[in-house]
Order: C-alpha cells, then structure tokens, then sequence
C-alpha cells in the first residue's frame, strides 16, 4: 500500500518509516548523483570538515551519551518520569558543552501498558485441563478488555482483501488475526525499510478495518524479524476494540491449529490512554558567528516504546545529534549559521513534540537553513535521503569526497519528508535531510525488548556521528544558504 492511502489513517508520528522508506516499496528512486557545482569548498571549509569526521571516528562521546540514556535511565516512554528525567540530562549535558539550552514544553501522549496475556483454551487436540500461552504486546491504539478479559473464536486472514471478503457475518463476535510476515529476504537484500512498509499496515490499520466489521479485537503478526518469539509493539489507529501484536511463531501457531478447526482465545489487554501531560523537547543552540538568526536543525528522538531501553530507536539519533556539538565545541569551530541540537519528546505516540515546535517557531521557518534527522537505528551509515531542490542537492555534491573514507556517499532524492519530526519543517519547504543506515538487522529489534544498548556497534555509532558531524557543519559554515 502506498503511503498515499494510509495518510488518512495515521498520525504523523508513526509515518516515519512510511514516508521515509515505504513509498519506495513499488517505485524506489534510484540514487542520484549531482552535477558538481561550480565552486567547490573553500580549503578552510574542506579543512574542518576533515577534522570534524576525524575527531568523531575517534570518539566515544557518543557512545558514552547513549549508555547512560539507556541504562541508566532506560525505556522514556513520552509522559513518564523517565522521559523527563531524559529531557533534562540531555539539557544539562548540552549546557556543559556551552549551548544555548531550552526545555519547550509540548502536549504529548501518555499511554500505559498494563497487564496483557493470551491463552489457547480450545483447539483441536487440546489434552483436557490445559491451555497454551501465547507471546504478545499491547499495541497502542488498543482498548481494554475487561479486568477478566474476554473470550471468543479466531479468525485467520493475510490481508484486507480476505478480511472484506468474509464479511460481518463471519468476522463479528470473534478475534481477527491478521498473519502477514515481514519479509526477512528483502531486509537481507538491504530493503528492510521496504518489506516493514508492507507489513506495518495491517498493524497501523488492522484493528480498525477488523472493528468495521464487528470484531472483539485485533491481532496482528509482529511486524519484524529475528523470531525468537519476541513481539513488537507500535502505533495502531484507535479502533475501539483491544489490538495487540503476537510474536511470528504464535501468529503461526494459530494459523496452523485454526485449518484443522475452531480455536478460541482468551485476552486479556488493560491499556490506559491517561490525559496528554506536558513534556518537553531539548533545544539547544551552539550560535552562528556571522548569521546567529540562520538554523541549521541536527536532531533524534529521545522517546522509547517502553519494552526495550530505546537504543536504535532513537537514543542512537540523540547522541549523534549531541556529538555533532561536542565535536565543533571541542575543536573550537564556530560555523557561520547557529547548529541547533533538538531532541524530540512523543515521535513513538502522538508527535507532540514537532507539533509544540511547529507552533512556536513557525515565524523563524524561513531562516531554517536546513534540518536533519536520524531515526532509523545505528547501522553503518550509507549516506543521507534528501527532500530538496537539485540546486540544493547540488551543493552538496563536495561532501562526497569528505564522506568516502566511512562510506556515506549514498546522496537519494526523497519525494517526502525524510523524518516525521523534521516533517513540519519540510512541509514550509526547509530542505530535509534523513540518515541512511544499513537497516538489515534492524527491525530485529526494533519496539521490541531487544531494543537494548548491546545492538549498538561502537565503531558504527562513530560512523554516524561522523556524518551526522559533517553535513551538520557544512550547512552551517557553507558560505551560501541551501537554495529552495
């Protein structure tokens, strides 16, 4: 489905993955490689830029940032005291590095797992007197079942065209399990972006096209690789039903036990949508020299789903983010435009924090130079997908070069936003940039409880810093703004 069709259905912070990488899943747009410019970079530019990968490949700063995030504080779902507690060491770090820091509150989500728990207590063979308990995750769209959950069939589709040919009268008073795999080929063949697009819809959507037709709740098979059993969690349009995700290896269980006859499950799910709260983002400003009122945005998320500790998901981003500050400070390199660290609260829930921002920046979005963000875990970084003009693109073109040593020289026009935080932003026509990062192995982990600090490769945590480090500067110290 193309992203198109699911606009309609869901909010912008679950678009990420979708109008980064799913639009590509039928026509992926080949990479482009620009016209050079005319002029390329002065020798002092080319200089620092050097210095400033170098010193990030050398560095753990990044990775020291990242643990204490993850382990110290863990998982940060927006609203809760451990999303706060992050919001204010990433202020209070900033501030240690000489930056401009502020905590801009936003309205933002604040959902609550609680108790959930699947059983099989009738299919065929059943021994008497046994059930079988299933692996699954509340998705968050979903409502509560009673304290003493509820009980009823299951029904077993592959995709919506299966779910409407039923009708009402086959799917109403049952359980609607929506078994479509993650095609763990396309992410081996390096289009996990690709294969989790076509996937993720029956998660995002599922639910609602199931309550349609009266079902009592929805299931859908995790949407992500690695089947050890471990279910992942995410976004779902609030349907009025309870919505949760099995892990693949269940998903399939009740596959294979429902074609030989009736299975019936109870769930129990106890979810709470509690009133937005206010949270804050991270915004601060290491000031331009000559143009302070010209912004160039570096920026990650630093909310979690709350099974893992948010490692690549998106503490990775954060630190980036981070480092590309403690890089220009520590080298003493004071660019021309102010490099503006932001670390977004409610990407995962609700999107809040780039609404809040939206609202009260929006007078300044016509001196936002550029904005770049990571949220697509910690892989070694390929290079960057761009939302801008082939002009702008263009002047970019000398980046290569500097990039080559870490292999980051994959430049892709986007036809969208290459970040849903950055999307308001890109939508008033700021020039967007997203971080490519090798995603083989990511939605192994990802909104799942192996999202943990252990996925996360030193060395390629330092690739991305370096990156994130170089085109950060560029845009800030080039001597011409990005045209639009």
């Amino acid at each position: 489905m193309r992203i198109r069709l699911l606009k309609s259905l869901i909010p912008s912070c679950a678009l990420l993955l979708f109008a980064s990488f799913a639009a590509w899943s039928q026509t992926p747009p080949k990479p482009q490689t620009p016209t050079p410019p005319p002029a390329s970079y002065s020798p002092q530019l080319r200089d620092q830029l050097q210095a400033v990968r170098d010193a990030a490949l050398s560095s753990d700063y990044a990775w020291h940032q990242l643990a204490y995030l993850t382990e110290n504080i863990g998982p940060r779902p927006a609203g809760s005291p451990q999303a706060q507690a992050a919001a204010e060491y990433v202020a209070a770090e900033l501030r240690k590095l000489g930056l401009d820091v502020h905590l801009e509150p936003a309205q933002v989500s604040h959902w609550i797992r609680g108790e959930e728990q699947a059983l099989l207590v009738d299919y065929p063979g059943r021994v008497p007197d046994t059930t079988q308990r299933l692996a699954l995750t509340t998705i968050s769209g979903s409502s509560a079942t009673p304290p003493a959950g509820i009980t009823a069939d299951i029904v077993v589709v592959h995709n919506f065209g299966e779910l409407t040919a039923l009708g009402r009268e086959k799917v109403a008073g049952k359980f609607v399990l929506f078994n479509v795999p993650y095609d763990q080929r396309k992410a081996l063949a390096g289009m996990a972006f690709e294969a989790y697009g076509e996937a993720v819809a029956y998660r995002a959507g599922g639910p609602k096209a199931a309550a349609q037709l009266g079902a009592l709740a929805a299931l859908v098979r995790s949407v992500g690789g690695a089947d050890y059993r471990l279910p992942h969690t995410g976004y779902s349009v609030p349907a009025g039903i309870p919505a949760a995700a099995l892990a693949a290896e269940d998903a399939d269980l009740v596959e294979h036990l429902a074609a030989q006859g009736r299975v019936r499950m109870s769930l129990t799910l106890t979810p709470q949508t509690l009133p937005d709260v206010t949270g804050y983002n991270v915004v601060a400003d290491l000031k331009g020299s000559d143009h302070p009122e010209q912004i160039v945005v570096v920026s990650g998320h630093l909310d979690s789903w709350d099974l893992g500790r948010g490692a690549i998901d998106d503490g990775a981003g954060v630190v980036i983010s981070m480092a590309t500050a403690e890089i220009l400070q520590r080298l003493h390199i004071r660019p021309l435009r102010t490099l503006r660290v932001i670390a977004w609260m409610d990407e995962e829930n609700g999107g809040g924090g780039h609404r809040a921002y939206a609202k009260t920046h929006a007078a300044e979005f016509s001196n936002h130079i550029a904005a770049i963000e990571s949220d697509a875990g910690a892989g070694h970084p390929l290079g960057f997908y761009m939302k801008m003009t082939p002009a702008a693109l263009a002047a970019l073109h000398p980046l290569l070069d500097i990039l080559r040593p870490i292999g980051s020289t994959v430049f892709r026009s986007s036809e969208y936003s290459p970040g849903s935080d950055i999307e308001p932003l890109v939508e008033a026509g700021v020039p967007g940039i997203g971080m490519i990062q090798d995603g083989r192995k990511y939605f192994d982990y990802h909104h799942s409880a192996a999202d943990t600090l252990d996925k996360v490769d030193p060395q390629e945590l330092r690739e991305n810093a370096a990156a994130m480090a170089v085109i950060g500067l560029a845009l800030a110290a080039m001597p011409d703004p990005l045209p639009r």
